[in-house]
This record gives structure tokens, sequence and C-alpha cells, in this order.
């Protein structure tokens, strides 16, 4: 499969699932991305592979699809994604009013993923629309847990954006960043957690969802946490996925060790979203600070976390290198994923927050490919998550990655 010979992205819709698990089409981003950055031997092999077959590689991970340029978490974006390459796809797991399991960020962020505020359903939201005055921004909360499955699959997903200056529902829904588009956005098809399943198997991909904190009190109408971790389990079981395909997820290691505890094939490969950058005087330079420690980790059964993609990284005079915090991972016997390359528009100034620890280094887009090359080279990382899987993906074919 070559650049020339794949299908359009845009004609994604007209192409089955099996299809897509049989093409793979990059777009012109990778190509142009190795096109800006500085003359090196980088840049001369990455320049070599342009052209040259690819291969869906399970270091290509589709963050919430294709969520640079499709609604997030829709079948149009996990189409995208796996038509991009990605071996593994995201499935962020929440649950509606009657405790049915879809593919949403969070629970309560209908309002701004959908088209919720301008249905009838928006008068079933925790607060409905306010508009911005003087003094406040303009508001709403809309969560799964406010509808039924049945009424949740009415929606329409769009761009995760929201104008917190608008004074109106239409103004507010249309708040895309002008570095993405909603060229693709004129429908977004909602899904649950099991249609996703089926989806992510036809397309010949292997599955990581995530376990969303709940906007809600636990237990939900007699809903645990502990059952909320199981039943996600449980979908994969009843699709007949092996164990050895699926990486939940959860930012709360309770989950994971209840997952480890519980259904430890499962288990093995369950993430642990690292959260503890959140912890005071954290510095990814300074990992013996942490709590718990690398190899109390690594002692309680978990085998793989995943911090932001910053924490992973350092500048060493002025080049990018990896963080002693990659490095003590490592050393623990932790596999690293990171997230999430693609999120933070041009590089150019800097990068946001996905890059804070190396934004004096990020002068334009042509860094991209040295990042991913410190991560994946350097820090060990064995899966990336991507807003545009195309970058990773040529990435990981060129250099004969997983």
């Amino acid at each position: 499969m070559r650049f020339a010979k794949a299908a359009s992205i845009a004609a994604l819709a007209v192409l089955s699932a099996p299809a897509i698990a049989d093409t793979i089409e990059l777009g012109p981003r990778p190509y142009y991305l190795v096109d800006k950055m500085a003359e090196g031997p980088l840049k001369d092999k990455l320049e070599a592979c342009i052209g040259q077959p690819l291969k869906r590689t399970e270091f290509s991970i589709g963050h919430r699809g294709a969520a640079l340029q499709f609604p997030e978490h829709t079948v149009e974006s996990y189409k995208a994604a796996a038509l991009m390459g990605a071996g593994i796809l995201e499935c962020d797991v929440t649950f509606t009013k009657d405790k049915e399991l879809v593919c949403r960020h969070a629970q309560n962020d209908l309002h701004t993923t959908t088209d919720i505020l301008a249905t009838d359903l928006a008068e079933n939201c925790t607060k409905g629309f306010t508009p911005a005055d003087g003094s406040n921004k303009a508001s709403a909360e809309c969560r799964a847990s406010d509808l039924t499955l049945a009424e949740f699959k009415t929606l329409q997903g769009k761009m995760d954006a929201a104008d917190r200056s608008a004074t109106t529902v239409d103004a507010y829904m249309d708040g895309t960043a002008g570095w993405r588009t909603d060229l693709y956005a004129a429908t977004g098809t909602l899904m649950t957690h099991a249609e996703s399943i089926d989806l992510f198997k036809d397309l010949g991909v292997k599955f990581t969802p995530e376990l969303k904190s709940p906007s809600v009190d636990m237990p939900f109408d007699g809903f645990s946490q502990e059952d909320y971790a199981q039943k996600l389990i449980d979908d994969y079981k009843a699709a007949g996925v092996p164990a050895s395909d699926v990486f939940p997820q959860s930012f709360n290691l309770n989950d994971v060790l209840y997952w480890i505890k519980n259904e430890p094939e499962f288990g093995k490969q369950a993430v642990f979203l690292d959260a503890r950058f959140r912890q005071n005087g954290f510095s990814p330079m300074d990992p013996a600070s942490l709590s718990p420690t690398m190899e109390e980790m690594k002692a309680m059964g978990v085998n793989y976390i995943a911090p932001p993609l910053w924490v992973l990284l350092t500048l060493e005079d002025g080049e990018i290198a990896a963080s002693a915090y990659a490095l003590a991972a490592k050393e623990a016997g932790l596999n690293l994923i990171t997230w999430t390359l693609e999120r933070s528009g041009p590089l150019n100034t800097g990068g946001g927050w996905y890059f804070q620890t190396v934004k004096d280094a990020m002068d334009g887009d042509g860094r991209v490919y040295e990042v991913v090359d410190v991560l994946a080279q350097e820090a060990g990382v064995v899966g990336l998550f991507s807003d545009w899987p195309a970058t990773t993906t040529f990435y990981a074919s060129c250099m004969g990655l997983k």
C-alpha cells in the first residue's frame, strides 16, 4: 500500500469496515511534517520512506478516533483513524441514565461534543444554556446520564468546541478552533461501547477503552464503581474478544487494581493513565518523589503506565531528550504509552500544554518527528496516542515498529 494508490479519506463513508481494514491512506500531512524538518539523519531516513509500503501498527493509537478533523468517538472518526493505519482505537467509556455504556470523552460533555442544545433533549440537561453577559461566560452542562440510551442515540456528534462568549445556542455550538475543521462534521454517528467493539473488530484493530470518571455520585442508582469497571470488561467477553487485544485504561488506580485482581487476563494490559504529575511539586526530572513510586506501581501488578507526553521529555543543551521519569519507568520494567500528539495546533508558538517541558525548542511543525523519535527511541514508548494517526503510522512504518 502506497500514498498514491490508497483511497481518499474524504471517501471513507463509502468504504465498508473490512475494506478499510485492508487499506492504509495517510494523505499529505506526514510528508508536510518531514518537509519542514531541519536537515539531518532523521529527516533523511523519513524522506527515504515516502512512497514505501505502509503497515498497520499498534504504535499508532487513534485518540478518540481521528479527532483533529472528525467529531470524536463517532463511526466516522473511527473509520478515518483505521484508514490512517492506527492499530489500536480508543473508546472513552461512560454511561447513560439507564446505565448503558457509551463512547464519550466525559460523562458531562454532550453540550460541546453533540448537537443536544439544538434539540428538545436540551430540557434534560443538568444545566441548560446560559448566554454570556458582561461578567460571565456562556455555559451549559449536559451529561450522558441525563439521557436514556435511546435518547442518546438520537444525537449527532460534532467537533468538540464551544464559544464561551456566545449569547445564542447556535453561536455557542460554533466554536471549532481555526486549525481544526468542520468539513467532516455534517455527520457524527454516536456509538455504544458494544457497537464500538463490533466496529473495531471489523476494522481489524485492537481496543483501548478508558473508564471515565463519573460526573454523578457513585453508586448511581445501585450501580457501583466496581460494577462499572466490570461491565466494561464484560462487553469484551460477550463479544468474544481475547484479553490480549484489549488495553483497558483509567486515571483511577483503583480501577486498574480491580481489573488486575478480578480480571487478571485483562489486567495484564490494564493501563494506568498516570495522573501523578498533578502531585504538588512534581517534576519529570525527579521521579523518586512520586507516590506510589515506579517500583511500587510494578509491585502492584501494573505493567503499563501512560503519562502526557511532556512528562517524558526534557531539554538537554537545547536538544529534545527523554526525561528522568521516562528512564525510571523503563528501569522499573513498566511499559510506556503517552498522549496526545496532533492536539496542539501549529507548533510555532511552543506547542502549549502538551509540549511544556520542551517549549523552548518548539519553533514549528518540523519538530513533530523529532519529538516522536525521542519518545520511541529514547523514552521507549510502545504506543502514542494521536488525533491524526497518519502521523504516527508513517513514523512507525518507516522505523519498523510493531
